[in-house]
């Protein structure tokens, strides 16, 4: 019986997944994992019962993912699962700058009370004249599960599409509309695109990557969209730009003290994947992911260990190692658990920056000497009997 705790409020299409081999519990220092969204795990301690932590959505600034991994703890997000919904969001953000939607909703409020409105509103509505999307250009900067999307809806808008992303994965290159141009360098985005969207996760090698001096090298009148994460973009900058005319409007999804209430800046109360669908989708992901770690080890969607699996186990046991990942560690490991006379029918190895995760499925059951025999090789940070 594995035992789940939820942090937040989880949509029941994701927990009516978890089948009666699951618990729910209120007390989350007897959980072998936890279902998250924006709860601050930072401060928390964490269980030796904790295996894993599910967050039911992309970002994970939340979690403190280095403890995390070297406490063997996976951490999974669920990307793609809200994509079409932040999607449709950039579209609104789009839509809500070029037409000047905003300030003439706006205007309309504050004359709701004239007997005339209708007669007024058609010798004002030129101060909010805007121009449409069709043959614009777009910039966007990240084609992962949601920078795809936007790239293929602003096709069929007609815009010409420009991609950034080196590191585009062949999955997202498929998916993506041929119509599409990759470029290599974002100058070229900076220079030519009249609107430019950002898609990339909030890392330490991406924070402030929207810098003062890439505001400059913008496009004039450009309208710049941010639905990822604030950290991003220099706004202090980009409040500066829009001043100087450069930048025409800036929209994020993230209101903070620096751009909440400043004119040009259209700021959404963190919208993009608040809807029933992407609620319900990241649930799903969230639960399946959790189930089949937790059952099986194996690891897929997660930020801090690799993605590794080896399905069903069908031998006498499988055992995983959560470990450093240094020269000569699977050699080490194997000679331990060949020296216990146990026969490894089928293993694997997996690494991400200085983590490592192996798998070993065995003839005979694991033995609870060679269990800590394993875990006292300074090394190993984890090991976990799956079977």
């Amino acid at each position: 019986m594995f035992k789940y705790a939820c942090l937040n409020n989880i949509s029941d299409k994701g927990l009516e997944i978890f089948t009666p081999d699951y618990e729910k519990t209120d007390k989350i220092s007897e959980a072998q994992g936890i279902l998250v969204r924006s709860a601050a795990m930072h401060d928390m301690e964490f269980s030796p019962e904790l295996l894993a932590i599910a967050r039911a959505g992309a970002g994970v600034n939340n979690i403190p993912l280095d403890r995390c991994s070297r406490e063997g703890i996976v951490v999974f997000n669920t990307p793609g699962a809200n994509a079409n919904g932040v999607k449709e969001m950039v579209l609104a953000g789009m839509l809500l700058a070029s037409r000047d939607i905003v300030e003439g909703v706006d205007w309309v409020r504050a004359n709701w009370n004239n007997a005339d409105i209708a007669k007024t509103a058609e010798k004002e509505k030129k101060k909010f004249a805007g121009t449409e999307l069709a043959g614009k250009r777009l910039g966007i900067i990240g084609l992962g599960a949601i920078g795809v999307r936007v790239a293929n809806m602003a096709v069929e808008l007609g815009m010409e599409v420009y991609g950034y992303d080196p590191y585009v994965s062949v999955d997202a290159a498929w998916h993506l509309n041929r119509k599409i141009t990759h470029v290599f360098d974002l100058n070229e985005i900076y220079d030519r695109c009249d609107f430019i969207t950002i898609h990339v996760p909030a890392l330490p090698s991406t924070k402030g990557m929207i810098s003062r001096e890439a505001v400059k090298k913008m496009k004039k009148g450009v309208i710049l969209i941010n639905m990822a994460r604030d950290v991003l973009v220099d706004e202090e900058a980009v409040i500066e730009q829009i001043g100087a005319g450069r930048i025409r409007r800036y929209v994020s999804d993230f209101p903070n003290p620096t751009v909440a209430g400043v004119r040009g800046c259209i700021t959404t109360p963190h919208l993009g994947a608040s809807t029933e669908e992407s609620e319900d989708n990241c649930a799903v992901m969230a639960a399946e992911e959790l189930m089949d770690y937790l059952e099986n080890g194996n690891i897929r969607n997660s930020v801090n260990y690799p993605a590794c699996s080896m399905g069903v186990c069908r031998s006498a046991s499988r055992i995983a190692i959560f470990h450093e990942n240094k020269v000569n560690m699977i050699n080490r490991l194997t000679t331990l658990i060949g020296g216990s006379d146990v026969n490894i029918s089928e293993m694997t190895s997996k690494s991400k920056g200085d983590v490592e995760y192996t798998m070993f499925d065995l003839d005979a059951p694991v033995s609870r000497e060679l269990v800590d025999r394993i875990a006292q090789i300074p090394s190993v940070w984890r090991v976990r009997i799956i079977k």
